[in-house]
């Protein structure tokens, strides 16, 4: 907080993105409630969050649509990320078509959601792999901490000398850096880099298409939405809880 007062505060609408399974709601429940859960049951249409990310000069306040992975939910994800300025697209690094997919909705909203949307690519489940840490990204100017690990010792909670991973750092990567996207590997699990990604989210939005919040609904994807609520999308979309929303304390 500056000494001239509070940090001005802007809300930041975000989709979720990709094939079902990969780990999206974990994600989220992970960045809101530092939270996981085994088992989770799948997403219904989308859910609704909300989570405060403090950086130097304002306090972003981050709309957060968690959307289904499957298809049957396809058609509905234009409603979500319609005015979304952040998207995070998610892939399972143990799973080679959900890679694939994440292309897809890359491709997608590279088509039709706003213009200058930032795009985060993040391979989850990396508590799966051999590689002990994933690697963190920036905008267009990407490094690899280890070019195309894939690792072949076991895991600390698993004597198989056999790693799952199936997707290759240097492949997500290089994609990635050619597309101009933020890139990250994570496990929700164990919470590696998920903090980060939400970070670098907000530091990669241009302070200057930032609004800054007017009062209730300001930024809001949605009539009637109230934060911290979970409730029905447009076309009485039914949407699942994901963990308690409108948590203030920071993430980042």
């Amino acid at each position: 907080m500056s000494e001239g007062g509070p940090k001005p505060s802007s809300s930041v609408k975000l989709v979720l993105l990709g094939e079902a399974a990969v780990g999206k709601s974990s994600l989220v429940l992970r960045f809101v409630n530092d939270d996981f859960q085994e088992n989770r049951e799948p997403t219904i249409g989308a859910a609704f969050l909300t989570q405060k990310c403090s950086l130097p000069s304002r306090t972003i306040k981050f709309e957060i649509w968690d959307t289904a992975g499957q298809e049957r939910f396809a058609s509905l994800a234009p409603m979500y990320y319609r005015n979304a300025q952040s998207a995070l697209v998610v892939y399972d690094l143990t799973k080679a078509s959900s890679l694939a997919k994440a292309k897809h909705w890359v491709a997608e909203l590279q088509r039709q959601a706003s213009p200058g949307i930032v795009i985060a690519l993040v391979g989850n489940k990396l508590d799966l792999t051999s590689q002990a840490t994933g690697l963190e990204g920036t905008m267009g100017t990407l490094s690899l901490s280890s070019a195309g690990s894939t690792g072949t010792g076991g895991d600390a909670d698993d004597d198989e000398d056999e790693d799952a991973r199936q997707i290759t750092t240097a492949e997500a990567q290089g994609y990635a850096q050619a597309e101009g996207l933020l890139f990250f590997e994570t496990s929700a699990k164990s919470g590696h880099n998920v903090q980060e990604v939400f970070a670098a989210i907000a530091n990669a939005i241009p302070e200057t298409t930032l609004k800054t919040r007017a009062g209730p609904g300001s930024g809001r994807a949605g009539a009637g939405a109230a934060s911290g609520d979970t409730f029905g999308g447009a076309g009485g979309v039914n949407l699942s809880a994901a963990g308690e929303a409108g948590k203030d304390g920071c993430a980042c």
